[in-house]
């Protein structure tokens, strides 16, 4: 014998559903925006996830200094994991990892090259430690993203041949799994070797 919905079940699934924010917006409606503006810094304070959205969110302009410490912490909640699970696909902030690469993209822009050549070494260390440790390596091609960023703007610096040369065998050494990137930063190499020997 089959179950028929009772009359009121029907009626109930032909409703949209309800905003589950609905109430939460109504309150902050009547607030004051100094005060919506409190809630938020106190959220954003406790919260880095929250504090990396919201700065996107509304294009917070950084000074290069705080650029690179907000772009070295990114990189540590972007490759942070739990040793419990190695071996598996363990969660990861990919959230972090769009904030390194646009942090990296926004140094560069501000001419903040060289600066900006330091923190892909970390993110090569712990990243490629991070791949290594997780069963499919799912958090690869976000590493590449960010990385291209800097192999990009290395291509066309005016920086010494020999200073970016020596970033890239740094960087394919510190690379713990063999292949972040590898094709790229060794097309960056053979680049600057051609150039090096003109």
């Amino acid at each position: 014998m089959s179950h028929r919905p009772s009359r009121s079940s029907k009626a109930d699934s032909s409703q949209p559903p309800a905003d589950p924010a609905s109430g939460l917006r109504r309150a902050l409606m009547r607030r004051k925006k100094a005060e919506l503006v409190e809630v938020l810094i106190e959220l954003a304070e406790r919260d880095r996830g929250m504090l990396r959205q919201l700065t996107a969110r509304f294009d917070v302009a950084t000074p290069p200094d705080e650029l690179v410490s907000a772009t070295h912490q990114a990189i540590l909640d972007a490759t942070d994991f739990d040793a419990r699970q190695i071996n598996r696909n363990f969660a990861y902030d990919d959230g972090a990892y769009a904030e390194v690469e646009r942090n990296l993209r926004r140094l560069i822009g501000s001419g903040q090259l060289r600066p900006a050549m330091t923190l892909p070494l970390e993110l090569m260390k712990r990243g490629s430690y991070q791949v290594e440790m997780s069963d499919e390596g799912l958090m690869t091609g976000e590493i590449e993203t960010c990385l291209s960023e800097v192999i990009g703007a290395l291509k066309t610096s005016d920086l010494p041949a020999s200073e970016v040369l020596a970033w890239c065998a740094t960087m394919l050494q510190t690379d713990r799994v063999g292949f972040i990137a590898r094709e790229s930063i060794e097309a960056l190499q053979s680049h600057w070797k051609k150039i090096a020997a003109s």
